[in-house]
């Protein structure tokens, strides 16, 4: 059984550190999807991606940890975690088509506000007046990036508002069992479970890929997928919900990175200083962490 540390600086100074890892792998994930989605059909992705994180968590971890690999305690709230992980990544590989990653990302940081409403108000984690601010104002900073009202809207940002809402209850659900199941075992089950549920349909649409660039990508992003998500696993042992939702922010700069990179999207000016407000309210979180005393 794995067991949530106690509440000192240090721990969540590792919590910090192990989901800032998560944003990179996460962003390195979203920015393969983008680059698969157009020429391989989504679903096809969606279950390979986790089709390869399956077996790569297997083929790691079996050695080290045997048949306690697939211990469970908790198999319904799993397997409902694996079905939301399905929809989430579907959604946001649909999503992808037709949006930029830096838009995505955007999106994808009213999270950590939903998170911290959620813990505050269900969990009662305290957050002081000085969290709440920065929290607030780096959702400005995503505001600024997003431009709500300022351009055409595009149906497909409806999918990442759902992404973004099934994300926070996602993040919560990991708190929950990060208290009675090994990480490892619940991101292998995560990943398991969608291989299994979407089998039948990616089989349906499955088109062959005609490259080994392709299956190159898909490897990436299986891989990138099943680290993203054991360092998420394993942050929520070591901080809370509360503590670790605010650096997430820092995957928007990542994702634009990306989108920049892979897909030649130049930020524009919104978009650099909605990321820097974002950066630097996450900067300031990180400063008060490391002052706390143990």
């Amino acid at each position: 059984m794995s067991q949530i540390l106690s509440d000192t600086s240090r721990n969540r100074q590792i919590g910090i550190a192990l989901v800032t890892a998560t944003t990179l792998m996460f962003a390195v994930l979203d920015t393969s999807a983008k680059w698969l989605v157009q020429s391989v059909p989504v679903l096809q992705v969606v279950w390979l991606r986790f089709v390869f994180h399956t077996f790569l968590t297997t083929a790691i971890f079996m050695p080290s940890m045997g048949t306690s690999l697939f211990q469970i305690s908790k198999p319904r709230l799993q397997l409902l975690r694996g079905v939301m992980l399905a929809l989430m990544t579907g959604l946001n590989f649909f999503a992808l088509q037709y949006l930029q990653l830096a838009e995505t990302g955007a999106v994808q940081f009213s999270v950590p506000i939903l998170i911290a409403l959620i813990s505050a108000v269900w969990l009662h984690e305290p957050l002081d007046a000085k969290k709440w601010m920065a929290i607030c104002i780096g959702f400005v900073g995503v505001l600024i990036i997003i431009r709500p009202g300022s351009q055409g809207f595009h149906p497909a940002i409806l999918l990442s508002i759902l992404n973004a809402l099934l994300y926070a209850a996602f993040n919560l659900m990991t708190r929950r069992l990060a208290g009675s199941d090994h990480p490892i075992s619940t991101q292998l089950t995560s990943a398991a479970v969608p291989s299994v549920v979407l089998a039948p349909f990616a089989i349906w649409f499955w088109q062959t890929p005609d490259s080994w660039q392709v299956w190159c990508v898909l490897i990436l992003a299986g891989l990138t997928g099943g680290l993203g998500h054991t360092a998420s696993a394993l942050a929520h042992r070591y901080a809370t919900a509360a503590v670790l939702g605010p650096f997430l922010y820092q995957q928007i700069i990542y994702m634009t990175l990306g989108g920049w990179l892979v897909f030649g999207q130049t930020p524009d000016t919104p978009v650099v200083l909605g990321a820097s407000i974002v950066v630097l309210s996450g900067l300031y979180l990180l400063w008060r962490e490391f002052r706390l005393p143990t």
